[in-house]
């Protein structure tokens, strides 16, 4: 593809695993990010980082100065939680800054965007797994948002010379194998992250929210998938758009098996020889009993295949990140 791919956020967790596997594969690559909760130094050298918020008028200037021809977006907020309790943050952050980023995409006549959707966006499916087909009813803001973008993307693919793949991600997880990034937030939210977290001796316990879920143990299940594997989609589902600017695509990412809350923590102790205290807490808004992706459709469009499809492998990359974020902080 000629001209560079700016990748939003790629200064956080999964945007600079995007950033790895795009310059891996031969891309120029600019960022993008506030740095409001993403890092400057997790930008790998061989990327251009412009300090910036997506939704600034500015960035058609950027998209031309940089001849960019391909956008995945990945800044916004991501805590389910957070957003039943403060809303308009989610719509200002996820839904508005996004409008703004397709109008300058638009403006500056970008062909291809990339969107990092959600499984949040089918609420309480009416069955697992889930297809890409099945009803969108979220039940929380967060999923809201996103589907909110999806639809103006549809809308404006429709009016515009842009085509675009809404990437629906289940639960992210793990770390660069090589080490070279990893989730390094402050106060995240993840399952896997926090039980590493307090292997390490950063936290107490790992509070486990709702054991009363219609599930096999009562805990939440969930469909894990290593970041590296979904980094890779992302470079997969760029070519498909490259390849065939007329089509548009929804996906799931995820791996079509799902984990519930115990047996993560059951491998957290597995991989770590030792037993994490755990803490039985109530369900937290917003939080459905399973969600599994149906993957048929992103292993029929694209030629991607899962190459970290192992729980413990996950939670062992997983843990060498947190073991070197704390020499890090050390």
């Amino acid at each position: 593809m000629d001209g560079k791919v700016m990748v939003t956020g790629g200064a956080g967790y999964i945007g600079s695993h995007a950033v790895l596997a795009l310059l891996d594969a031969g891309h120029e690559v600019v960022v993008v990010d506030n740095l409001v909760t993403g890092f400057a130094w997790a930008v790998d050298a061989r990327a251009t980082l412009v300090e910036m918020n997506v939704a600034d008028p500015r960035i058609a200037d950027v998209l031309r100065e940089h001849r960019v021809r391909a956008i995945m977006h990945f800044a916004g907020s991501v805590v389910v939680p957070e957003s039943v309790n403060d809303p308009l943050k989610y719509y200002g952050n996820n839904t508005v800054a996004t409008r703004a980023l397709i109008e300058s995409a638009v403006a500056a006549g970008v062909p291809h965007f990339i969107f990092s959707s959600t499984a949040a966006t089918y609420g309480t499916p009416a069955r697992v797994p889930v297809a890409e087909g099945d009803p969108t009813v979220p039940i929380n803001p967060y999923g809201t948002s996103k589907l909110m973008t999806e639809a103006m993307l549809r809308d404006v693919a429709a009016a515009h010379p842009i085509n675009y793949a809404a990437l629906r991600y289940f639960n992210v997880a793990g770390a660069d194998p090589k080490g070279r990034s990893g989730q390094s937030t402050v106060g995240a939210t993840h399952l896997i992250k926090i039980a590493v977290e307090a292997a390490i001796g950063k936290r107490d316990a790992v509070g486990i929210y709702g054991t009363d879920f219609p599930t096999r143990d009562g805990t939440g299940v969930r469909d894990y998938i290593h970041v590296s594997d979904l980094a890779a989609a992302h470079v997969a589902a760029l070519q498909l758009l490259v390849e065939r600017p007329g089509e548009s695509h929804t996906l799931n990412c995820g791996y079509g098996r799902g984990f519930s809350v115990m047996e993560v923590l059951d491998a957290v102790d597995r991989v770590t020889n030792r037993t994490i205290e755990r803490r039985l807490e109530p369900r937290r808004a917003g939080d459905p009993a399973e969600l599994i992706a149906d993957n048929r459709a992103i292993l029929a469009a694209l030629p991607w295949r899962p190459q970290h499809d192992d729980l413990d492998g996950i939670v062992g990359d997983a843990l060498a990140w947190e073991r070197t974020l704390a020499e890090r902080q050390a």
